[in-house]
């Protein structure tokens, strides 16, 4: 074929390729009877090449037989000049012997004498393109989870690793989307080089790709990662522009069985997370960071997770107490959530939450403790009609479109006064945008709900936060208050946060109260509300009315 031919055709194939949004690409030089076709497509059906003579003829052979005849008399139409459109759906045998349903449409180009000159178009997948990244030509996230399940089908030990860009929306701003997918691209073929066919690659969500390897550890893929880091770091070049990338990773390695994929899926995304957010980009090993002696997280993880699904069946609320500072007398609660299962007693959240966090259910079990706790709050309101019920929120619920909706029609089933709840955000929240957080406090202000930042001064961006959320309280956290009695630094912390909390006309809550000496220091401070030990631990819905109904509240401070 002419050079000038070869070229025009690869050219117009390439402007096909920009619109053909996930399908298969083919293009016929009509005259030459020369063909150029998607790689993806030579892949899978296991073609000759992506240059093909007579690929009208090899691509029939392909078809299904009771399919193959209507195929046959339509391209005869086109190659004759009788038809211009080329539109059907038929089934194509792929690499493996099974047949996928495909769509296929394509149209005659003619040249300046009307004469067929190019005969080109498109073949969706049917059954498997979603399962075919788009960008890369990776296996997609729809993939990886098969995989994981041939994984535990099989018992075959693995470990997976998680990796994706920080600032991506950077590179796009500044060069565009379509480099921005040649970034993704080049980086899935560094993967490729670096891992080098000991394992298996996958494009997921957003800027992340996975790896699944049987032959290398945890510790041989960090080693691999480390290096893969530093290049894309220093020496990234796409379309010959220099590029930084800056790379976070988590692992996970699987060698028990009787949990879901889900599971191990939720702790690959918690180790990638504490990569991006802790460890600038260190990969994470989630063994590592596990407190369990018995290394059994993750297995527990797995039958927390199930409770989730089974109406969040093992779950319970404990409040504990928040007074106020002035008189001591009862002034609100908040609901924390606990979680018991016979085998493994009582499990404090902060060994589930964070990993939990990562999970697709986390918003029904989100929505199960507002539920609960609008429920149980109602019993107070009798006797403290002023009553604040605090609850909180997790940015895994804040970031579901339907979150408001959510509380809106809860307050409204169960008939809790919107004035009496209090929800809690945390310096966390600052992964969300800031847009849409004050869109939500407006919202949720206007039906006269309260809201809390709590933890203050743990992140570096609390101070931005308050700055632009409207807060009614802010909560000063434990650390800056346990040696508050003999510290400077902390009691300058403390009256620092109080005067900035007025400044914005919101209150403050002091948590970590354990003694009756930091009380007292701490009223020295502009402080609204204690809450803390000394009052009373988080306990039973059943045990907080026995100790602040029934029985005498002379001295409300008796743990």
């Amino acid at each position: 074929m002419k050079e000038e031919r070869l070229n025009k055709l690869n050219e117009l194939f390439e402007a096909l390729s920009v619109i053909a949004d996930g399908s298969y690409v083919y293009l016929c030089d009509m005259k030459e009877d020369y063909s150029r076709w998607s790689q993806n497509a030579v892949d899978f059906f296991n073609l000759p090449g992506i240059y093909m003579k007579n690929a009208g003829t090899v691509w029939e052979e392909h078809i299904h037989p009771e399919d193959r005849e209507i195929y046959h008399q339509s391209i005869k139409k086109i190659f004759a000049g009788i038809d211009g459109i080329h539109d059907m759906q038929y089934r194509a045998m792929a690499r493996d012997g099974t047949y996928a349903v495909c769509t296929c449409r394509g149209v005659v180009i003619r040249d300046n004498n009307g004469k067929p000159e190019y005969f080109g178009g498109a073949i969706k997948n049917h059954g498997l393109m979603s399962y075919i990244d788009t960008v890369t030509g990776l296996r997609s996230l729809y993939g990886f989870f098969d995989d994981l399940e041939m994984i535990f089908y099989k018992h075959e030990s693995h470990s997976v690793l998680l990796t994706g860009v920080s600032g991506f929306s950077d590179i796009n701003d500044i060069y565009g989307y379509t480099f921005g997918n040649n970034v993704l691209q080049k980086l899935g073929v560094l993967l490729k080089e670096k891992f080098s066919g000991k394992v298996s690659l996958y494009r997921m969500d957003g800027t992340k790709f996975a790896i699944i390897s049987h032959e290398l550890m945890p510790e041989q893929l960090a080693e691999i990662y480390k290096n893969l880091k530093k290049e894309v770091s220093h020496d990234f070049y796409v379309n010959g522009e220099h590029v930084s990338v800056s790379l976070n990773a988590g692992v996970v390695r699987i060698d028990t069985f009787n949990i879901s994929k889900e599971t191990v899926y939720s702790c690959l995304k918690y180790a990638y997370y504490e990569s991006k957010r802790r460890r600038f980009g260190e990969l994470v090993i989630f063994a590592d960071e596990l407190s369990d002696e018995n290394r059994l997280f993750i297995e527990k993880l797995n039958i927390i997770r199930n409770s989730v699904s089974e109406n969040c069946k093992g779950f319970y609320l404990c409040y504990q107490p928040i007074m106020d500072a002035d008189t001591e007398k009862l002034k609100g609660m908040e609901a924390l959530i606990r979680w018991k299962n016979d085998l493994y007693g009582t499990i404090p959240p902060i060994q589930f939450i964070p990993v939990l966090e990562q999970d697709p259910l986390f918003p029904e079990l989100g929505k199960w403790i507002l539920q609960q706790a609008m429920e149980d709050g109602k019993l107070m309101l009798e006797k403290y009609p002023d009553f604040i019920m605090n609850v909180n929120l997790s940015y895994a619920q804040l970031e579901q479109n339907d979150f408001v909706e959510t509380v809106l029609q809860l307050l409204d089933q169960t008939g809790f006064p919107p004035e009496n709840l209090c929800l809690e955000i945390t310096e966390r929240c600052r992964l969300l945008d800031l847009s849409l957080l004050k869109k939500m406090f407006k919202t949720f202000r206007e039906h006269g709900i309260r809201m809390a930042l709590d933890d203050f001064g743990t992140g570096f961006s609390s101070l931005g936060i308050l700055r632009e959320l409207p807060v009614d309280t802010v909560k000063i956290d434990r650390e800056y208050v346990k040696n508050v009695e003999k510290s400077a630094s902390d009691q300058n912390t403390v009256q620092f946060i109080s005067n900035l909390a007025d400044a914005f006309s919101a209150e403050v809550c002091v948590e970590g109260v354990e003694t009756a000496q930091m009380r007292d220091f701490l009223r020295k401070y502009n402080i609204n509300s204690l809450q803390g030990y000394f009052y009373s631990k988080p306990i039973p819905m059943e045990q907080f009315i026995e100790k602040y109904i029934r029985e005498n509240l002379a001295e409300p401070h008796t743990v």
